[in-house]
């Protein structure tokens, strides 16, 4: 070299000078305000872990920089999302270099070699994971059966595995994630404390607990001022509205609400009614005496329970109830709906008070038990004699019509002898008592004109 010529000295410095710009170093910019430099005399990039980076000179020296320098790491790992947005996807594990810069995680594809991370194209990442308020940790076996996987979860809802074959590269992306969170947290308290004026001769620990005693005594007193002042509307509004309130009486004159026939007190029915016998009551008695006493199995056969609870509706809504109607046609229906109506009564038609009595006048001398049931019925309500009276009455015609419709004193005291006759409290002696219901009924069918009269 030290022989040539003056032209041939220019060539060769000419070409050590080529050779020096393609050694120059490869910077990449507007990736997360920081600058990455490779350089080719660097190792591969491909390799499983990187870490020559550098930050521009501006921000390094920036006095609002964080204390905690962000870790900066890349490398190629295997990443699948198994959770996003609180919900469980399926997984799909994907090779990808992870780029960490700050207080986020970055992921993008590979695109063979190490091409994918000069980024020359400017590619997007595929996702970005904010690490702040995040968690990190080994992944469980029953989260993925890999070896080496740890698993990500942000606050976000998101949980990620990752996962590389390199043991010493994952746990150094462990450890680094860990140191991340770690300092975002930091960063946080002291942020807060920034915030605080310096107290002269007081400890950095008695300030910190101040600081929070302060945040936690303003947080209380906001959440009560806001809880009183709901309070206070609430209450306003409450007042407002049962002084404007009507009465139950002034809605149930103006027709606003109506009291249900089935399952209501049968003195507040009549009195309603102004009467002392159920309308309902009434209307089917005349019904199945003018169509239904030559029918088989009259209150012995049970109507379609469908079609009970559709006229069973109909009464309730006060609606304009025509039991000639094709829609009540089978004469069970309306036999059935009569029995459900003393079947539902809150008291029955022999009253709580007097089941006892009832039963002890039918334990009596056969001569004694018509005149001690006689009394007793006397000792009962209006509404519960006359409207016993009229049910018992049209029951005596259905028994005089047994040779067509096949019902007898002792199979009508079955059907109507638990219904119209119970204790309040059920005991275990109710196969006593259904013996002694069934009797009293049938002796005042028997013995009608005694204990009612002509």
């Amino acid at each position: 070299m030290y022989n040539a010529s003056p032209q041939q000295q220019r060539e060769i410095i000419k070409s050590r000078s080529l050779d020096r710009r393609l050694q120059e170093p490869i910077v990449l910019t507007k990736w997360r305000h920081s600058s990455i430099m490779l350089d080719t005399n660097d190792k591969d990039p491909s390799s499983p872990v990187a870490s020559k980076i550098t930050y521009p000179d501006s921000e390094s020296s920036s006095p609002s920089s964080p204390k905690h320098q962000g870790q900066e790491k890349y490398g190629l790992l295997n990443v699948t999302k198994i959770t996003e947005n609180g919900k469980k996807v399926r997984k799909n594990w994907m090779s990808s270099w992870a780029v960490l810069q700050g207080s986020s995680l970055l992921f993008t594809k590979t695109q063979g070699g190490g091409t994918s991370w000069k980024f020359g194209n400017q590619s997007k990442p595929e996702f970005t994971v904010d690490l702040r308020g995040a968690s990190v940790d080994w992944a469980s076996k029953e989260k993925s059966s890999k070896k080496n996987v740890i698993e990500l979860k942000t606050r976000q809802g998101v949980e990620l595995l990752i996962q590389s074959d390199n043991d010493i590269s994952i746990s150094e992306w462990l450890k680094v994630l860990n140191q991340t969170i770690s300092n975002q947290i930091m960063e946080f308290d002291e942020a807060l404390d920034d915030e605080m004026p310096d107290s002269p001769g007081v400890e950095k620990q008695d300030k910190e607990k101040d600081h929070k005693d302060s945040k936690k005594l303003r947080s209380i007193k906001l959440s009560s001022s806001i809880d009183s002042s709901e309070q206070k509307k609430t209450k306003t509004k409450l007042k407002k509205f049962l002084t404007r309130r009507p009465t139950l009486q002034a809605v149930r004159e103006k027709g606003y609400i109506k009291d249900q026939v089935f399952g209501c007190n049968l003195a507040n029915l009549c009195q309603r009614e102004n009467s002392t016998v159920p309308k309902f009551v009434k209307l089917c008695i005349e019904h199945v005496e003018e169509h239904g006493l030559d029918v088989d199995g009259l209150y012995r056969v049970s109507g379609n329970l469908a079609v009970i609870q559709k006229l069973r509706f109909a009464v309730n809504h006060d609606e304009k109830l025509d039991l000639n109607d094709s829609k009540w046609e089978d004469i069970h229906v309306i036999t059935g709906a009569l029995k459900m109506f003393f079947r539902e009564l809150p008291e029955p038609l022999f009253t709580f008070n007097h089941f006892n009595d009832f039963v002890n006048a039918i334990k009596q001398e056969p001569r004694q038990r018509v005149p001690a049931v006689r009394d007793l019925i006397k000792q009962l309500p209006k509404p519960n004699q006359d409207t016993m009276q009229v049910l018992f009455r049209h029951l005596k015609r259905i028994v005089e019509n047994g040779e067509k419709n096949r019902m007898t004193y002792q199979s009508i005291a079955i059907v109507f002898g638990p219904t119209l006759l119970k204790p309040e409290k059920e005991t275990g002696n109710i196969a006593v008592h259904t013996v002694y219901q069934n009797q009293i009924v049938e002796l005042i069918l028997l013995e009608l004109n005694s204990v009612f009269g002509r």
